[in-house]
């Protein structure tokens, strides 16, 4: 049972990517490591992001000229990081899958009926 609610959840996550990523980089640059915070932190621990999945999905978006990337330095120094920033089209994008979503959990919502 447990195999059947994991694979459901990675399903929907896989389906709202990109709308989860675009919206984690919406204020401001963020490198690899602090996306995965930032998405564990924000949704406690339900998103808990791999590198081996979420490096390829910014590159996809980045590849999609949704994202921009650039090899920046940190603060605290060491080898320089790959820095994602939203792009005007990625901006678009993600409100247009805001929006999609929001009319998607309204339809789902009204199946459950009144409690």
């Amino acid at each position: 049972m447990n195999f059947q609610r994991d694979n459901a959840q990675a399903n929907l996550l896989k389906g709202n990517l990109e709308l989860i990523l675009l919206s984690i980089l919406q204020d401001e640059p963020k490198y690899g490591l602090e996306i995965i915070k930032e998405a564990r932190s924000r949704t406690g621990g339900y998103f808990d992001f791999k590198e081996g999945s979420l490096y390829p999905a910014l590159h996809r978006l980045t590849e999609a000229k949704l994202l921009e990337a650039e090899f920046s330095y940190l603060p605290r120094g060491g080898a320089p990081v790959r820095f994602y920033r939203i792009t005007q089209a990625g901006r678009k994008v993600l409100a247009q899958k805001r929006q999609e979503f929001e009319q998607f959990s309204r339809a789902v919502e009204s199946l459950w009926g009144k409690s």
